[in-house]
Order: C-alpha cells, then structure tokens, then sequence
C-alpha cells in the first residue's frame, strides 16, 4: 500500500480547523501535528485554545507543549519535528493531519523550506533597539511579510533576519498531500470568536496567565500573544475585565485577517466550507483505503 496521505488543514483561529481534522482522524485512523506557534508552550493551556485532554484522548496530537515559554523555537525546528512526526505516523500505518494557523510552520513543511542561518549578532542587536513601529515600518518599506503576532518585536527581528537569506523552498506543495482552508462567513467567524473570549474567561485564562507571569515573566516572548498581553494589562488594572474581553476579540480578530491574507497568497489551497472540505477530504481518504 502507498504511504497515506499527508492532510493539511488550514485557516483562521475559530475556523473549526481542530474539531474538523479531529472528526476526520477518528474516521480514518489519523493523528494531529498542531502548527501553532503557541500550542508549543508548557502551560499555555487556556489562553492558547490548546487541544483538551479529552479531545487528546481521542486523537493523538503532535506539537504539543515541546518547550517552556521563552525557550527559542523557530520554524525551522517545527519543521524537522513535523517531519519526523509525519514518517513516524505513516510507518504505523496511520494518515498525518497538518492543522493549524501559524502559516510560516505550514509552509515550512508544505513547501519544503531550506532554511538559512541568518544570524548576525551586531545586525540584530541593532534592530532589538529599533521601537516595535519601526520594525514594522522597516518591513512594509522592503516588502518583508510581517509575522502573525506583530507586536512581538523578536519575531519582526526573526522576519527580517529571514527575508533574502531564507531560505528556498518549492512552488508546490509536496508530493502525497492534499491542502485544505476553511472558508467562513466574516460574521459567523466574529461570533465564533466571541464565543471563544467568554470561555477563555470562563475557564480561568486569567489565573493561568498570573501563574505564567510570576513564574516566566510578563515580558517573556511567549507572554507577548494575543490574549496574555492583553490579561498583564487587565492584572496590572489599566483596563477592566469587560475592555479585557472586547480586546480580546479584536486582537483575534485582526489575527484571523494576518492568517487569511497568508494563505491566500498560496493557490494550491482548496477553499471550502466546514461541511464541503469534511466531504473533499473523506472522498480522498476513501481512495487511499481503497486497495
């Protein structure tokens, strides 16, 4: 029998990504390789919308809690345990499932990237005393593609070593894959995303985000996301709970936009709805069962 398929599911944070692949993996005895550059931390549990332990009593998922928050990790390293994840999957006869949103870990495996060394320790002491504006600035000025969590200055910094030096990679996509994004109605997404904030709330990301905080520090890099950022502000009392949860779903907001406009730029991507994409794929699977 030819190896299985490698299932790559993509699209914005509270898309249905993750119940979707895990639907699918319990159907076609498949496991989960998370691309998310957040899910990597230890302890970033709640703010990160980790996998639950019961949805990983399910499904096997790969990517999960690899280092401690503020341990460096880059794509290239994402990409090397993915693939390390994915042969070792195949070998027990089981189908790969590539899912998340942080599209430079996607690509990176997706298109085979060969990743350059890019470190100068002058050049980016230089640019780590450049304001978190200029570095942004300095990209759209040279046409570097902004990481997904641009208000981190060390991932701009990553960017910016990257660009040029970078790295090759293939046009297409690699052989015995097949691509999906999830498409969703702007407004469906936007309540979805609500949705999330109460529960993040709900489940207690401001205490996690305390623990984090006194334990890692505020400042930390993996503190720097969307919601913790957010929960130091609400801790240290510049804003009240209820600006905490609206910010939170603009800051989410403006994230799935980043994620969107990063995958479409990739036209070997089927875009499909929910429903359509568990359809295209099931067909798929269906033929690799097929003797």
């Amino acid at each position: 029998m030819a190896p299985s398929p490698l299932i790559v599911v993509v699209g914005p944070t509270a898309s249905g990504k993750t119940a979707l692949a895990i639907r699918l993996a319990t159907e076609y005895g498949g496991e989960i390789i998370c691309a998310d550059s957040r899910t990597i931390y230890k302890g970033m549990d709640i703010g990160t919308a980790k996998p639950t332990d019961a949805e990983q009593g399910v499904v096997k998922h790969w990517g999960l809690d690899l280092v401690e928050p503020g341990e460096r990790f880059t794509a290239a390293d994402f990409k090397d345990y993915a693939n390390k994840c994915i042969a070792d999957i195949r070998k027990r006869g089981k189908v790969p499932f590539l899912v998340g949103g942080t599209g430079l870990y996607v690509d990176a495996v997706l298109y085979d990237y060969r990743f350059g060394d890019g470190y100068d320790s002058a050049r980016r002491d230089s640019l780590l005393q450049m304001s978190i504006e200029s570095l942004q600035n300095y990209c759209k000025k040279h046409n570097i593609q902004l990481p997904q969590n641009i208000s981190n200055k060390r991932y701009i910094v990553r960017a910016i070593e990257q660009n040029g030096i970078n790295n090759s990679s293939n046009d297409v996509p690699i052989t015995n894959s097949v691509v999906v994004g999830i498409s969703t109605d702007a407004a469906i997404l936007r309540t979805r995303i609500e949705h999330r904030s109460e529960q993040l709330f709900q489940d207690g990301v401001v205490e996690e985000a305390k623990k984090l905080g006194k334990k890692y520090g505020w400042e930390s890099e993996a503190m720097t996301g969307n919601v913790y950022r957010i929960i130091h502000r609400y801790v240290d009392g510049d804003i009240s709970l209820d600006d905490a949860k609206r910010l939170f779903v603009i800051r989410d907001r403006q994230l799935a936009k980043r994620q969107l406009t990063w995958f479409r730029r990739r036209k070997h991507i089927e875009w499909l709805e929910l429903d359509e994409a568990y359809t295209f794929l099931a067909r798929q699977l269906e033929k690799y069962k097929q003797p």
